[in-house]
């Protein structure tokens, strides 16, 4: 529904947007995290390829990827893994880090839904992007459902590791708005991004309020500054401008 579902248009869509992105200078220390958004390719696509293709210069040391997202068809309470050992997309398996989702469980910072996964696109229409930059990478998936942001900043806390391990929360902005007035409300949300204040951001402007505001909070507490590279919106890639839905890449380091 969100992207071919043949290998090599897939392939090719994603190498597409990737050499067409608005890239980030390079950062030392590399970038720690993303926001990306989660629409159909066509009308997001441009805008994630800005933000993987900002990680493109460090891939080869990425091992995991923590991958979070917002639930859309399942309301639950706290934050959601799957049973699942691996996704699969036309481009082969994802493995899934089973080690880190087990810690996590037994921690009690997670529980399993697999209801909750079964249709959910927030995360499914990364790992076509997370194959192509970082092939053999683990991903530590997870919806976020009806809870405070800190219980997923915990998470993130939990599973900050290294340099090998790269956070990713998908996230769309603000939906069904006229071009101006998405723009203008995409820039009031990128601003808050920027300065890193959690619990800024509601529903109204980002689906993924949650994920992103915990990614806020873990983001002022570790020191990392937030910068916006890539902001447009549907009537920009490929809808018509009286209803649209916002777009946004930022990079964390």
């Amino acid at each position: 529904m969100f992207y071919p579902g043949e290998a090599k248009r897939l392939t090719a869509a994603v190498e597409a947007y990737l050499a067409d992105a608005h890239i980030a200078p390079q950062s030392q220390p590399p970038p720690k995290a993303v926001i990306a958004p989660h629409a159909g390719y066509q009308y997001s696509g441009p805008i994630a390829g800005s933000a993987y293709g900002s990680l493109i210069p460090y891939a080869k040391g990425i091992e995991r990827v923590i991958l979070v997202g917002p639930s859309h068809r399942v309301p639950f309470a706290g934050v959601a893994a799957s049973r699942a050992t691996a996704f699969d997309t036309p481009l082969g398996a994802v493995l899934v880090d089973r080690d880190a989702v087990e810690a996590l469980l037994k921690e009690g910072l997670i529980q399993e839904n697999d209801v909750a996964h079964a249709r959910e696109h927030s995360l499914e229409v990364h790992l076509p992007f997370v194959q192509r930059v970082f092939p053999g990478a683990r991903v530590v998936p997870l919806l976020a459902g009806d809870q405070d942001h800190s219980s997923v900043a915990a998470i993130f806390a939990r599973l900050w590791g290294g340099p090998e391990t790269v956070i990713v929360v998908s996230s769309d902005l603000s939906h069904y708005h006229d071009y101006e007035t998405a723009r203008r409300l995409d820039h009031e949300t990128a601003e808050t991004i920027e300065a890193r204040r959690a619990g800024g951001v509601d529903f109204d402007q980002a689906c993924g309020a949650t994920p992103v505001n915990a990614l806020l909070q873990i983001a002022a507490d570790k020191g990392l500054a937030a910068a916006t590279i890539d902001l447009r919106n549907s009537g920009d890639t490929a809808g018509p401008r009286d209803e649209v839905v916002g777009y946004g890449a930022f990079v964390f380091a």
